[in-house]
């Protein structure tokens, strides 16, 4: 199987919302009130996953802090992780439990650079199989470590709330709904997303003017 396009560049997201544009007036409506969207290209590999599962439940500044100091530690890659000594991840500040998920990365055994060249719902599930890691970390890795063009996020609170908002829905859309929903912006579910989360933040600051 191929893996298809990848984004790479500001123009790719752009050439992703003008054929999303073209398909969806509300997804035109939508650009219109955010502007151009972020490309949000990230690195790929074992310190992103980690820096991810460091950054669940807690404040942004708790994480940053948290992922400064196991970079200065040099606790970043999983020959160290896998070999450091529980007192020392407890140290720079990780829970009982996030100790027990960067032991279980670190030995997961994972081949980030195999990873680029399989298919979307093969990299999820690799990512998955491991404790601490579930469906969103791993469909936003895809997405932008990766730079898939055709992943989506279900389960993401504020894409289903920016769905709600932007589709005059009833309700956010359950995440079983919100992914049959989401077929329809194929093949560039990655951009529809961008175009999503940007658009919740200009609606919620629309309600906190009004």
């Amino acid at each position: 199987m191929t893996i298809g396009r990848i984004i790479e560049t500001d123009a790719d997201v752009a050439e992703g919302m003008d054929w999303l544009a073209g398909q969806c007036p509300r997804m035109r409506d939508a650009y219109a009130q955010t502007g151009p969207l972020p490309l949000r290209r990230k690195p790929d590999g074992f310190a992103e996953l980690l820096s991810a599962i460091v950054g669940q439940q807690v404040s942004v500044a708790s994480a940053r802090a948290i992922w400064g100091r196991m970079q200065e530690a040099g606790l970043t890659n999983p020959q160290t992780c896998a070999a450091a000594p529980e007192e020392d991840l407890r140290t720079v500040g990780l829970s009982r439990q996030k100790i027990r998920y960067t032991y279980e990365l670190a030995n997961a055994g994972i081949d980030f650079d195999a990873l680029r060249n399989i298919p979307d719902a093969d990299v999820v599930k690799t990512l998955i199989s491991v404790p601490g890691i579930g469906p969103w970390t791993a469909e936003v890795y895809a997405m932008f470590s990766l730079g898939r063009t055709d992943i989506f996020a279900p389960g993401d609170l504020a894409l289903q709330e920016a769905a709600r908002i932007l589709y005059d829905l009833p309700d956010r859309p359950k995440e079983g709904a919100f992914r049959k929903m989401a077929e329809d912006w194929s093949p560039w579910r990655s951009v529809a997303a961008r175009l999503l989360w940007a658009y919740y933040r200009v609606a919620k600051n629309k309600e906190g003017i009004s």
